[in-house]
Order: structure tokens, then C-alpha cells, then sequence
């Protein structure tokens, strides 16, 4: 694996590499369904596509084991 540090996206970014809207992902990280790699001093939120797809796994795995009908 590379020691080279990965590019952090931002929400714009992020929101298009996953296919949703910037204001899908802000709610997500308002309910604490998601959080960020970094935040920036000025509150902007930086993001690795790969944790995030993993939080939104677990996200998703938790909502199937509470509700198994859907």
C-alpha cells in the first residue's frame, strides 16, 4: 500500500462521486449518520470516499436489522 496520503473530498465532490445531493450528505452528517475525515477551521467538511461509503454500509446494515421487513 502506498504511504502517499489520500485526496480528502469535499461535499460537492463527494456528493457526486456517490450520486446524491450535497444536501443528502449534510443531513446525514447533521444526524451523525456519517462524519468526516477533517473539518476544516471555517466548519467545511472534508471527506474519504472510502470511509464514508463504509459508514453508510453500516448505516444501511443497521436500518435492515431494525426494521428486517424492508
Amino acid at each position: 500500500m502506498s504511504s502517499a496520503r489520500k485526496r480528502l473530498l469535499t461535499t460537492g465532490e463527494l456528493a457526486k462521486a456517490l450520486s446524491l445531493s450535497d444536501r443528502t450528505l449534510q443531513r446525514y452528517r447533521k444526524e451523525g449518520w456519517i462524519k468526516p475525515a477533517l473539518v476544516t477551521p471555517t466548519g467545511h467538511a472534508r471527506w474519504d470516499e472510502d470511509e464514508v461509503r463504509e459508514q453508510m454500509a453500516e448505516m444501511y446494515r443497521r436500518s435492515r436489522e431494525q426494521d428486517p421487513e424492508s
